[in-house]
């Protein structure tokens, strides 16, 4: 079984080497660039993790958290990402449903290891 990442995240040039990081790893990807079609999208997907920036046009990433959430339930695994490195947003994220909160920038590496500590890997 392939697993899916939804990647969520406005800025052209992290989606680029968010999709090639996580397909070099065998996930299945696709991506948004706005917090109102990441909740669309993961509803047609039906990703095992979202990849969730937090400053997103449309809505950003802590409504659409609440919402990808409420829709697609408890199983999906949601990794906020932000520049913000504050607590107070972190636990924001938290307390919303996602799973973990990466700050930007971020150790590949890193962000691998977390990704496949929450869903395995690729299969």
């Amino acid at each position: 079984m392939v697993h899916k990442v939804l990647i969520v995240d406005d800025e052209p040039n992290i989606v680029i080497s968010l999709e090639f990081l996580m397909k070099q790893q065998g996930y299945e990807t696709r991506s948004v660039g706005d917090g109102l079609l990441a909740v669309d999208e993961a509803v047609a997907f039906r990703p095992d993790l979202v990849l969730l920036d937090v400053s997103l046009p449309g809505q950003d990433g802590f409504d659409a958290c609440r919402d990808l959430r409420t829709k697609l339930g408890p199983d999906l695994k949601i990794v906020m990402l932000t520049a913000r490195g504050r607590e107070t947003e972190a636990e924001k994220g938290l307390a919303l449903g996602a799973n973990s909160y990466v700050t930007k920038p971020f150790s590949t590496r890193d962000l691998v290891a977390h990704v496949k500590q929450l869903i395995g890997g690729a299969g």
